[in-house]
């Protein structure tokens, strides 16, 4: 079925993967999910060799990344301090990078498939494997993933058995099925195009009842428990965050926009919304403290530390006040009752080859560009007598590292975030979705506290009960109903993707051994 020149299928390929970025927030049309990668399959059905179906698949990941990772670019370009040329081509070359997963999906279905009537079912399980290779490979960066399109879809309910993963695994396989139904209806109607026929309809007609089906079980339920949260969002442009005339009058509005909101058990501050060394403000810390403690609440916040001891910096979130409510001593200075963050951002937080790329351009020295990791597996915070799942921007793509530090007495999840390096872009608001998306997977509530924006509460359904739109100072306060229970997805989510990757694909190549292979003569 050629009925595109194969000269203008790449450009296709290019324009579908641009327009996947209206499949995200905020513009939200997951509808597109199901149509856009059609173009990338029909490029591997029609592919006479596994190196064209890569190359097919690099256009159109290159504009899935280019569109949708965009906002990537207002950092290098505002605190890069590149010209306009070499951010741009920076740009380019992350996402050919990012392009190359996608691709190396596209060329492994093509490669193992003997016959072109399983060549497209062995996609969704290459695919998947792809991904997991981009969520590690250079410490990972699993932005994008297609699942999160779905965070407001129908498809959304599969998110607590299988996951944002396994969410992917679905679009993909509905594409597939749908393709050979317009590939059937296009050509003559043969014995051979009626078995694609019953393939397509049968998986639609699975994914539809299954979606219908996993609605119906409930895998945590409310306690019946409340706790008050306030959200403190104190929207501190990034441009003088860091200037040492404004660390004293930035700690004084965190502090300002605390003191009237003291009812609430736990307060929470963004990443690094103390702009200095936990060291050097321990006088301003110890009022704090005292303070949430005569109050009877808890305050987290982010600030970066210096081990003296070992010589390391690090990215780390605190509590002030009262980890249990007979607690009279609180914070004092390096206690336990800390998280250091694991998943570091390459260039924002650690330089790789810092010998080679740090002498090139001030984007390689941005401030705080040498952190040390924290360990993978870290103690849950306690705050008020509550368990506190904690993670630190971008970490919150990491499902695995997620569940790595879920505990049978976390209560909540919490993220903190710092999204003012990426302005008025749609990057915030992708990465409200990925939250919403760890909230729905693990079942449980989630708050989400930003410098700048996006500041969210989230319940254990994904839902956004309270929210604090970009650009804007101002305390979320809300009530956050506790659950007890557990998610499929939460208890074995390595397993889940390994078992969607390898169970089809053995299926598949024992199918094309047994069923397709040219029988020997007599």
């Amino acid at each position: 079925m050629n009925f595109i020149k194969k000269d203008k299928l790449n450009w296709l390929c290019l324009l579908a993967g641009l327009s996947l970025v209206f499949a995200y927030a905020p513009y939200s049309l997951w509808w597109l999910a199901f149509i856009a990668p059609l173009a990338l399959i029909h490029a591997i059905k029609t592919a006479q060799t596994p190196k064209q179906a890569a190359k097919s698949g690099l256009y159109f990941a290159f504009g899935w990344f280019a569109s949708g990772i965009s906002w990537v670019h207002v950092s290098i370009d505002q605190f890069g301090g590149l010209p306009l040329f070499f951010s741009i081509l920076l740009m380019v070359l992350l996402c050919l990078y990012l392009a190359i997963y996608p691709a190396l999906a596209s060329y492994l279905t093509k490669r193992l498939s003997k016959t072109s009537t399983v060549t497209l079912w062995l996609l969704p399980s290459l695919w998947l494997f792809t991904e997991f290779l981009r969520s590690i490979v250079l410490t990972g960066f699993p932005w994008l993933s297609l699942g999160y399109s779905q965070i407001n879809s129908p498809l959304a309910s599969y998110a607590p058995v299988i996951g944002e993963v396994g969410i992917t695994f679905v679009i993909l396989s509905f594409n597939v099925a749908l393709y050979q139904l317009i590939y059937f209806l296009r050509l003559k109607q043969t014995q051979h195009h009626k078995n694609d026929l019953i393939q397509a309809t049968g998986v639609i007609a699975l994914i539809t009842s299954l979606t219908i089906a996993v609605n119906y079980p409930t895998w945590v339920k409310e306690t019946g428990e409340e706790l008050t949260v306030a959200l403190i969002q104190g929207n501190i442009e990034q441009s003088i965050k860091w200037q040492p005339e404004e660390e004293w009058p930035t700690m004084l509005k965190y502090l300002d926009l605390t003191r009237v909101n003291y009812d609430a058990d736990l307060i929470i501050w963004p990443e690094s919304a103390v702009p200095a060394l936990e060291p050097a403000v321990q006088e301003f810390l110890s009022t704090v403290n005292q303070s949430a403690l005569l109050n009877k609440s808890t305050i987290i916040t982010g600030i970066l530390n210096y081990n003296f001891e070992s010589k390391q910096y690090f990215n780390a979130l605190i509590t002030l006040g009262k980890k249990h409510s007979d607690d009279d001593l609180g914070y004092f200075y390096n206690h336990s009752n800390r998280y250091y963050k694991n998943h570091l951002l390459p260039i924002g937080e650690f330089v790789p080859f810092q010998e080679w790329l740090r002498p090139i351009a001030p984007l390689f020295n941005l401030p705080q560009s040498s952190f040390s990791r924290g360990n993978y597996v870290q103690p849950n915070l306690i705050a008020n007598d509550l368990a506190i799942l904690p993670l630190i921007c971008f970490e919150i793509a990491f499902p695995s590292q997620l569940a790595a530090n879920l505990t049978q007495e976390t209560n909540i999840i919490l993220t903190v975030s710092n999204d003012a390096w990426f302005g008025d872009s749609h990057g915030p608001h992708q990465h409200l979705d990925m939250a919403r998306m760890r909230a729905l997977e693990f079942g449980k509530p989630l708050l989400r506290s930003t410098n700048n924006g996006i500041t969210a509460t989230i319940d254990h359904l994904g839902n956004i009960s309270g929210i604090i739109p970009q650009f804007e100072e101002a305390v979320l306060k809300a009530n956050i109903k506790l659950v007890s229970g557990n998610t499929p997805y939460s208890q074995w989510p390595r397993l889940i993707l390994w078992l969607m990757i390898l169970i089809p694909l053995v299926l598949i190549m024992l199918f094309q051994h047994y069923f397709t292979a040219p029988k020997k003569a007599a």
